[in-house]
């Protein structure tokens, strides 16, 4: 599966990742479009970045089954499918602790996005505090554990 992962101690807070991620999928440089985050206090380490984790969790939650798994294991959104209801963004816990979500939503979009490990952000890092690395797979979703257990009830 790939992963976009942050080595904090290389982070100086530049927001270059943000900037380029923006301008990748939405063609401008506004950083609340950016599908990762860099949090911490300015001028001063170190540095967080919420990003998606691919964990999965929020395929559970979309009601017309917008969300779903790839084949690299990155968690892809449907746009055919998404309504922009938002419950994948609200259901994100990754980054609440900093009051966001790495399943972002922003005034001028319908639907919600994510950081789907495409690299961008990390060749433009001048740190190289970003990396797309290939992981294990994924946990299984509670869905696809319920499939399982079904499954191996038959």
């Amino acid at each position: 599966m790939r992963v976009l992962v942050f080595d904090s101690s290389l982070c100086t807070g530049c927001h270059t990742c943000e900037e380029t991620c923006s301008r990748t999928w939405f063609k401008v440089g506004d950083r609340g479009l950016s599908s990762i985050q860099i949090v911490g206090p300015e001028g001063e380490g170190p540095y967080q970045a919420i990003i998606c984790t691919q964990c999965g969790e929020c395929i559970d939650v979309c009601p017309t089954q917008a969300l779903s798994r790839a084949v690299n294991g990155v968690v892809r959104r449907d746009l055919s499918l998404c309504v922009g209801c938002l419950a994948c963004v609200g259901f994100c816990r990754v980054g609440a602790e900093h009051g966001t979500a790495a399943m972002r939503a922003h005034p001028s979009v319908v639907e919600p996005f994510k950081c789907v490990a495409c690299g961008s952000c990390a060749r433009a890092c001048p740190e190289g505090a970003l990396e797309v690395i290939t992981v294990e797979d994924a946990p299984p979703t509670a869905t696809e554990r319920f499939a399982q257990r079904a499954g191996e009830g038959r």
